[in-house]
């Protein structure tokens, strides 16, 4: 028979949440409890009869619980086979009794780590018996039930019920399975701290083997496409804050491409992050609007400006608080989703009459500087790269025209270079007075997002009764180097005076004697962002 009885559970959590209901709960089916340390010490403060392991081993707890379950009293009544006569023999030579449900969780170092605990106690939260338990019970499912989440308490209870005391072998095998992933990101985590963030350890940039330890946040209706399954996973260890971590006010459920392009959005405003008021709208993961203003409302309305067209779906990020004003205007179109640090009662008022539109409230902007690593898939392997969290300022800016930029020239080229390493390769980006004119994205050469951005230009200026796109007089981005000067050149005839651009290029010269011909002001970075 799969059904297994339990007749005997040990009991040995971090983490006390539904214990003593569930101590509760197995006692009053006649199941002995033993148990360890402070668990067994909650149990009987819930007025429980609890064995402790010391009982069980002849041997007391030692060097500050660092030793307690590593015996062969625990182990052999975890992992005999108890339908081998041979198993059953040394059980009873050696006086081993069996344990028929383990209930364990682990010490929290991934919580330990989060909160920037010293060395020593991230070391003591790394634990040993707990994680040998759980795969000495895993192992054994046949006859031994595991459990290492507290949320898997009440279906035990139900199991036992539906089953006169006893397990299912299909319960066990899903609890071992679970038990065994909670250990591999147990140990992905540590390992992944030694790799990373221990101070006494020389970190190397690339491990030779990179654990990785995530958790399933949520499953998602679809992928990208329909037919596509996906779900989003977080880090074991909290970082970073983003938009898994943002509170969804309203809306609907959070699909895949909504969390890419939100992604694609908060990222950017948080470049923004301390400075004026900043609004970034953003489709299919490139922003197609961007600007900084006095007021949020008035930088909602220059970054719509650049490109309505494209506005509409799309993803909206700001930098600061939203209010009831830009709200209001942000409801007057269609919008997916909406992420601020934080969202007015009355912009919430505003947006609770758009019941589909997901409003997410992020607290702090993620850190666009921060160290990492980002990850691509391939086929047949894993692409990992430091992320690009390389910057310029006005200081690193090197003037090769004849015709050095003028101070809002600059202020446009540094805002326009800021908006462009968030747009995919190939990108060209016009900015003016602080708001994006025209943005070219993802083409195979540069002089078409050249073109593009400008034709995004002319249209707006079409579309708003304009007397000139808001090309006329902006500084141009440009990603990478321009290889030839037909990119630059199709700037010029779009109407930018001043260029930023990384420079390297075996033609360098003959750009900057085109844009000296042109009557352009060019600055050179020396850095590069290409976003594939």
């Amino acid at each position: 028979m799969s059904e297994k009885a339990i007749v005997r559970a040990l009991l040995s959590v971090s983490d006390k949440t539904g214990l003593a209901e569930l101590g509760a709960a197995l006692a009053a089916r006649g199941v002995e409890l033993v148990s360890t340390g402070g668990t067994a010490k909650a149990l009987r403060d819930a007025g429980l009869t609890v064995k402790d392991v010391s009982e069980l081993t002849g041997f007391p707890e030692m060097m500050d619980g660092r030793v307690k379950t590593l015996h062969p009293t625990v182990h052999g009544g975890l992992l005999a086979l108890r339908d081998n006569p041979e198993h059953v023999a040394a059980m009873e030579a050696h006086g081993i009794g069996p344990i028929d449900l383990v209930v364990v969780n682990l010490y929290p170092f991934e919580a330990t780590v989060a909160k920037g605990a010293s060395r020593g106690e991230i070391i003591e939260n790394i634990d040993i018996g707990g994680p040998s338990m759980v795969r000495s019970a895993a192992k054994n499912h046949g006859f031994v039930t595991i459990l290492t989440d507290p949320a898997d308490y009440t279906a035990l209870v139900a199991e036992m019920d539906a089953n006169g005391g006893a397990t299912t072998q299909g319960f066990r095998t899903r609890m071992a399975g679970k038990a065994y992933a909670r250990t591999a990101a147990y140990d992905s985590a540590i390992a992944s701290w030694f790799a990373f963030a221990d101070p006494d350890g020389e970190t190397a940039p690339f491990p030779d083997t990179l654990p990785i330890a995530l958790k399933r946040a949520d499953t998602l209706r679809y992928g990208e496409n329909p037919h596509q399954s996906a779900a989003i996973y977080v880090p074991q260890m909290v970082g970073t804050a983003g938009v898994p971590q943002a509170a969804q006010l309203q809306g609907k459920e959070l699909s895949y491409n909504n969390l890419n392009d939100a992604d694609a959005a908060l990222e950017l405003a948080a470049e923004f992050a301390g400075q004026a008021p900043a609004v970034v709208i953003v489709k299919h993961a490139n922003p197609c609007g961007v600007a900084q203003s006095g007021t949020l409302l008035e930088a909602w309305e220059a970054a719509l400006a650049c490109d309505s067209v494209s506005a509409f779906g799309g993803i909206v990020a700001v930098n600061t608080e939203l209010d009831a004003a830009t709200a209001e205007a942000i409801a007057a179109i269609f919008t997916e989703v909406v992420i601020a640090p934080s969202v007015s009662a009355e912009a919430r008022a505003i947006f609770a009459t758009k019941k589909n539109l997901r409003l997410l409230e992020c607290g702090t902007l993620p850190n666009p500087r921060r160290a990492g690593l980002t990850m691509k898939t391939i086929a047949g392997g894993v692409l990992l790269q430091s992320r690009d969290a390389g910057a310029v300022s006005l200081d690193d800016l090197k003037v090769v025209t004849k015709r050095a930029p003028t101070d809002q020239e600059l202020k446009d080229c540094l805002f326009a270079w800021t908006v462009a390493r968030h747009v995919k390769s190939n990108a060209i980006v016009y900015a003016k007075d602080g708001a994006t004119a025209g943005i070219g994205a993802g083409q195979m050469n540069r002089r078409d997002s050249a073109r593009i951005a400008a034709i995004k230009a002319a249209e707006a200026a079409e579309t708003h009764g304009w007397p000139a796109p808001r090309t006329q007089g902006s500084a141009v981005a440009s990603d990478a180097f321009f290889p030839f000067a037909d990119g630059l050149i199709s700037a010029a005839e779009a109407g930018a005076t001043a260029v930023i651009q990384p420079g390297g290029s075996i033609r360098d010269d003959e750009v900057i004697a085109a844009a000296d011909a042109a009557g352009l002001a060019m600055v050179f970075t020396g850095m590069r962002h290409f976003r594939h």
